[in-house]
């Protein structure tokens, strides 16, 4: 399987996938650590690709999605953005509402804390 097959199949297979530099639970960048963070903190299932593990899979998914950082967050499919896009969206509200147009499962209230806490 290539890289990019690789990376559809696990966009397929999953509601929620961060591309990220380490894991959800051992983030190895601060941008991954951040998008991580809000999502486990808001208790959104997803799944995590290392992509330094794998040196095809970090220029694939940059190839893939014409994004040229690291992390990459996909909802059912469709990519949302990297750290500043995902930050800004859990801020303003926008990423809550794309959960909830997506069926995805998440701690509204968590999401509110987060708002609060930075306001």
């Amino acid at each position: 399987m290539t890289a990019v097959e690789t990376i559809k199949t696990t966009i397929d297979k999953n509601d929620v996938v961060l591309f990220m530099k380490g894991t959800k639970m051992m983030p190895q960048c601060g941008f991954s650590s951040r998008v991580a963070g809000v999502l486990n903190f808001m208790g959104v299932e997803f799944a995590d690709v290392n992509v330094l593990a794998d040196a095809e899979i970090r220029q694939g998914i940059k190839d893939f999605s014409d994004w040229p950082t690291i992390p990459q967050l996909y909802v059912k499919g469709e990519f949302v953005g990297g750290c500043d896009i995902i930050t800004e969206m859990t801020l303003s509200g926008e990423l809550d509402q794309l959960f909830e147009a997506k069926g995805v499962t998440f701690d509204k209230a968590a999401a509110d804390k987060i708002r609060e806490a930075n306001a």
